[in-house]
């Protein structure tokens, strides 16, 4: 299975929009894997996670052809993850696309955006089909399996991890989240995980209620080895990161390093 990383910033990206911070200074200076767009991950061609703004872009920079795209897996609504948009780009009129439709699993938040946006676009029109999850509830994909599990994160909305087998590979995508809830836990620990995506958007920042920051990510991984889910030569990468975190790439290389933690970067793909 080929994990590809699409952007691994969160919603303000790095540099930041209208920011003039020290960390987004630096950034601009050093560019490279310091630029940072909003977080996405694409599984070999056909699986997408979360279909953020700076979707075109990446396009553009990976040479993708999202139509081969057959799922979109969205871990919730809010706009960093979901602009349902350039959705419609996929549209008669918009563009010559393949004649089946895009399979598309979230919360009723977020199906409900995108209707709304659907229909003032006069319709899927066969070129989406839209499916409502419930945690812990197993989704039969044509290439993978999937199971939606909770995560602690807008407490207005049911905010959703991913575990996902593909190609005999087993990976969790582990966020927008705070601390893990003990459900979640429940569920996992019987899992053998080959992969594991967690988010480090606070990095040393005291606060771990709706995201993780660093200390959190380090409890995950050694609860993950008490419970002995970490299959021998398993991966685990940090993402979604915030310019207020203050940490340029470098910063959390030298963080994460001696925990044997990669830290993801726009563009980075991964052999699972």
């Amino acid at each position: 299975m080929k994990v590809r990383f699409l952007g691994t910033a969160a919603f303000e990206g790095i540099p930041a929009l209208f920011c003039g911070c020290e960390l987004c200074k630096k950034a601009k200076q050093l560019g490279g894997k310091n630029f940072r767009t909003r977080t996405s991950v694409l599984l070999d061609d056909d699986v997408k996670i979360d279909f953020p703004p700076d979707t075109l872009t990446h396009m553009f920079r990976d040479g993708l052809d999202l139509d081969k795209v057959k799922h979109i897996l969205f871990t919730h609504s809010h706009s960093d993850h979901l602009y349902a948009e350039d959705m419609v780009a996929r549209f008669p009129g918009y563009a010559k696309s393949e004649d089946h439709p895009i399979h598309v699993y979230g919360n009723d938040m977020t199906l409900a955006k995108i209707r709304q946006t659907f229909e003032a676009n006069q319709g899927e029109r066969g070129k989406f089909q839209l499916h409502r999850v419930r945690a812990y509830e197993r989704l039969e994909l044509q290439t993978a399996m999937a199971v939606p599990l909770l995560a602690a994160h807008d407490p207005n909305e049911t905010c959703l991890l991913y575990y996902i087998e593909k190609d005999g590979k087993s990976l969790l995508y582990g966020h927008d989240t705070g601390t893990i809830p003990e459900e979640t836990w429940a569920w996992l620990k019987n899992k053998k995980l080959d992969f594991v995506i967690l988010e480090c958007t606070m990095g040393n920042i005291d606060y771990r209620k709706t995201h993780m920051n660093v200390e959190a990510v380090l409890e995950t991984q050694a609860r993950m080895q008490e419970y002995g889910m970490l299959k021998p030569g398993s991966q685990i990468v940090v993402t979604h990161f915030s310019h207020n975190a203050q940490l340029l790439h470098s910063d959390l290389e030298e963080i994460f390093a001696p925990h044997s933690i990669t830290v993801a970067y726009d563009g980075m793909v991964v052999e699972v």
